[in-house]
This record gives C-alpha cells, sequence and structure tokens, in this order.
C-alpha cells in the first residue's frame, strides 16, 4: 500500500510560482510512474505531467510544456512539480497518482489548491 500527500498549493498570481511535492509512504514508491493531474473547477480531472520510475522519461500536456517540470528524488519518496509562468487556466485542485496497472493510476493523493490570480 502506497499513501501520496501532495503540498505547495496556494494562491499566486498570474507570471508567479509554486512548486508542489507528492511525498510518498512506501519502500516500492521507487519503482512506480508517477503522474500529476488537475482537475479546474467544474471540470473533469486531467493529466498534466509524468515521470517514469528512474526518471529517464517524462511527459506533459501541452499547455504546460515549457513553464512545468516534473521531477523525483527516490532517495526522499517524493516527486515534485516545479510550475513557472503561471496563468488563471492552470487554476485547479492537483492531484499526484503513482503506480499505472491496466492503464490506470493505482493509488491517489488528497489534492491540493492552485489558484492563479490574473
Amino acid at each position: 500500500q502506497v499513501q501520496l500527500v501532495e503540498s505547495g498549493g496556494g494562491l499566486v498570481q498570474a507570471g508567479g510560482s509554486l512548486r508542489l511535492s507528492c511525498a510518498a509512504s512506501g519502500r516500492t514508491f521507487s519503482s512506480y510512474v508517477v503522474g500529476w493531474f488537475r482537475q479546474p473547477p467544474g471540470k473533469e480531472r486531467d493529466f498534466v505531467a509524468s515521470i517514469s520510475a528512474r526518471a529517464g522519461t517524462t511527459a506533459y500536456r501541452n499547455s504546460v510544456k515549457g513553464r512545468f517540470t516534473i521531477s523525483r528524488d527516490n532517495a526522499k519518496n517524493t516527486v515534485y512539480l516545479q510550475m513557472n509562468s503561471l496563468k488563471p487556466e492552470d487554476t485547479a485542485i492537483y492531484y499526484c497518482a503513482a503506480d499505472v496497472r491496466g492503464g490506470k493510476y493505482v493509488y491517489w493523493g488528497q489534492g491540493t489548491q492552485v489558484t492563479v490570480s490574473s
């Protein structure tokens, strides 16, 4: 069993930056693909970024490419999402997820709110 806890959300002005953290319990975390997702108000949850177990491969949704960077520190059981040049449309609850099985993420955190003011 893996528990994920997100932190680092908050209120920021457009153009600002935030770094989200996803801290995990469990000794096998380093072997999992980890993803970040977000759910804007009134909308469905969407993929934001993902990183492979050894951090060799990353992927991003088009709208965040060049602004967001996903990274991980397996020694600390933590995955990060550095978000720069934030826009109001980035406002959402951000979730991290781990361990893809059958094309779906198995473990999910509770989410952290990110609000970008214009």
